[in-house]
């Protein structure tokens, strides 16, 4: 079992244990009940998510609540359905909203519970890569608008978040690679994540390919434990991105305009973000940031994973700027990047000039 602490700010209330497993599934309600003090439960999930797990979380207490599954439905009418739930039946201040499933889940879930009633627990149970080593941790909750992605959310901290490293066995390997980008994204920042140790995220990434394409269960752990630890360390220092946390949107600023042109529907988000990392990559070695050594080194890495690098639409460039414009991380009109600039190191800028961000779209 690995257990990990978020600390942020060093309060009680916005700390919460990380809990790393093989079918911890099985005993979810002694975590839960340990951690919060509610008496009953609203799970919200998926249809293919309830089919797996859902009979693991049936209980007495715990009303369920099943939502279409996509980006796509990552919206207000999705939330509005949630609101109505609880109201429905009749969620008091002292009980939970339990979020079984990926990142759209939760973040809709989160948001929900953040909102409701002016905020009731929270229990993330992330079920795919992707929600594992990213979107469960921090507290970052959010619904999409037309305009642009997570454009109405919150910072909301849950109570507790499991990670049953079991669940990754029924994900088909688009859906794990798509998590397997934003592992890599924490080995490109590793080095300005300020960790406590050197966890040489890369070194094991190169070294230990084969053993986490194949889902190896002890690598995977020891994956899952060092993604969240580094994303600990941002959060615990920068919980509602004044700065440092900027960083962990690596390839996160081309990505979701790829996602917002193709109506969440072509790219997964995933892969929206390796297409990102890799144009990040190609801007940041034509404006000589980085060596083209290093360069080399990180897109071998991301093909080593044979994760997805390019796009098939001919995006119009000022509509693709336009689109990067509305991108909540735009400060003063200008459009920030988190810039590789020497290995494993990254910085925010934002004075690269137009022709330059939409040169290689």
């Amino acid at each position: 079992m690995k257990e990990l602490q978020i600390k942020i700010n060093a309060t009680q209330e916005t700390s919460y244990p990380i809990f790393i497993e093989e079918n911890i599934l099985n005993n979810a309600y002694e975590y839960i009940n340990k951690y919060t003090k509610a008496n009953r439960f609203l799970l919200i999930t998926n249809d293919k998510v309830y089919s797996l797990y859902g009979e693991k979380l049936k209980n007495k207490n715990t009303e369920i609540l099943i939502l279409p599954d996509g980006e796509a439905y990552k919206n207000m009418d999705t939330l509005n359905l949630i609101i109505d739930k609880a109201i429905e039946i009749k969620l008091e201040r002292t009980d939970a909203i339990i979020a079984l499933g990926g990142g759209v889940t939760g973040d809709t879930a989160g948001f929900a519970a953040s909102i409701y009633q002016r905020g009731i627990d929270f229990i993330q149970i992330p079920t795919t890569l992707l929600a594992q080593v990213d979107s469960s941790i921090g507290g970052k909750v959010a619904v999409n608008h037309k305009y642009g992605k997570n454009m109405i959310g919150s910072f909301y901290q849950p109570k507790l978040v499991l990670a049953d490293i079991s669940t990754l066995n029924t994900l088909d390997e688009r859906q794990f690679k798509t998590g397997l980008a934003e592992v890599l994204k924490y080995a490109f920042i590793e080095k300005s994540c300020l960790a406590d140790k050197d966890y040489k995220l890369f070194e094991f990434l190169d070294s230990n390919h084969n053993e986490i394409l194949n889902k190896n269960s002890a690598i995977l752990k020891e994956l899952i434990s060092i993604c969240c630890e580094l994303k600990s360390s941002v959060v615990n220092k920068d919980e509602k991105e004044k700065g440092l946390r900027s960083i962990l949107n690596f390839g996160h600023t081309y990505a979701h305009a790829i996602e917002k042109l193709t109506n969440y529907e072509k790219y997964t988000h995933g892969e929206a973000v390796s297409i990102g990392m890799r144009l990040i990559f190609d801007l940041a070695l034509k404006e000589k940031f980085i060596s083209i050594e290093y360069y080399n080194s990180c897109i071998n890495l991301i093909n080593k994973y044979r994760l997805k690098t390019d796009y098939e639409e001919n995006f119009d460039k000022e509509q693709f700027y336009k689109t990067m414009q509305s991108d909540k991380k735009v400060k003063n009109s200008n459009i920030n990047f988190v810039m590789p600039i020497k290995e494993k190191e990254v910085k925010l800028t934002n004075n690269i000039d137009k022709k330059i961000i939409v040169g290689g779209i």
